[in-house]
């Protein structure tokens, strides 16, 4: 579980100032003019906040597990962090506010 941890922060990291914007999928794909109707800036700081948050639950879930003997904690932790991170993520990127203009 640490390990997915790290790797969601190290993708948060990549995306917002790595500036790896081809992690996002469909931007990559989009012609240049879709794309400049998108704050992709803003849209990467998104990314990068959930992949924090999740990582957090997650990491939460395994020391609590660790902590209270339980196993059962640490997949809710992770599952938890699936179910509301990535709903999450998909609403909050496509509200109106990281377009740029009307397309």
């Amino acid at each position: 579980m640490i390990i997915l941890a790290i790797i969601l922060v190290i993708l948060g990291i990549l995306i917002k100032y790595g500036k790896m914007y081809f992690l996002i999928a469909g931007y990559n794909t989009m012609s240049k003019e879709k794309k400049a109707t998108y704050n992709i800036s803003g849209i990467a700081t998104v990314f990068r906040n959930v992949m924090f948050g999740m990582a957090a639950m997650i990491l939460i879930g395994y020391f609590a597990a660790k902590w209270l003997n339980n196993p059962n904690i640490e997949n809710i932790g992770m599952y938890t962090a699936l179910l509301v991170g990535i709903p999450y993520l998909l609403i909050t990127v496509n509200l109106k506010k990281y377009k740029n203009h009307k397309e």
